[in-house]
């Protein structure tokens, strides 16, 4: 029989939204293919964190489950680059990925077939910020501003090299007393 990991979150955790209509899917859907399953619920993720996803993350890299359901693929990924790596990663280590309502299972022909369509559309995505970002760099350049950021006090100050080079002797010094070679500091300041 196998295990596997059914994953449902909300967008909002205010209340006004719940997991139950995916639960009551996901159930239904692991009970007709008679999987042993376990309910991971995100009900208070905000837009950088999602702590059940992340543990259960760690728990399908341990191949503690054989594949995770889920009951639609925006539940799992606010983006389609996030998407295809997440995915890519646990289907590189063996572990199924299935999305119910989008009638996807990427461990199929079919399934892997559309993995590689979604992969090459998010690649087109990557693409076209990066242009967009390119061209508007160069419009700022044309309008005479500088791009990074703004310099601060730190920049206008000569900074100190004492304590890199410092640091970086110590290093060789370290290194050389493995092979039996023991030198004073000063020996390797200035090389």
């Amino acid at each position: 029989m196998r295990k596997v990991a059914l994953y449902c979150r909300v967008s909002l955790s205010n209340g006004s939204q719940t997991t139950e209509n995916q639960k009551i899917r996901l159930i239904e859907y692991a009970e007709k293919y008679g999987y042993q399953y376990d309910i991971f619920e995100e009900t208070e993720s905000t837009r950088k964190t999602r702590p059940v996803k992340q543990g259960l993350l760690a728990r399908l890299r341990n191949k503690e489950y054989d594949a995770v359901i889920i009951y639609k693929l925006d539940r799992w990924a606010r983006s389609s680059t996030e998407l295809i790596l997440d995915t890519k990663e646990l289907l590189d280590k063996g572990v199924g990925f299935i999305s119910i309502s989008d009638n996807i299972d990427f461990t199929t022909a079919a399934g892997k077939l559309h993995f590689q369509i979604l992969s090459a559309f998010a690649e087109f995505e990557r693409e076209l910020i990066r242009e967009r970002t390119l061209e508007g760099l160069r419009r700022a350049k044309l309008q005479g501003k500088q791009a990074g950021r703004p310099k601060g006090s730190k920049d206008t100050k000569k900074r100190r090299k004492s304590g890199y080079i410092l640091r970086e002797a110590r290093k060789k010094q370290n290194l050389d007393a493995l092979n039996g070679i023991n030198h004073s500091i000063e020996s390797y300041i200035g090389t």
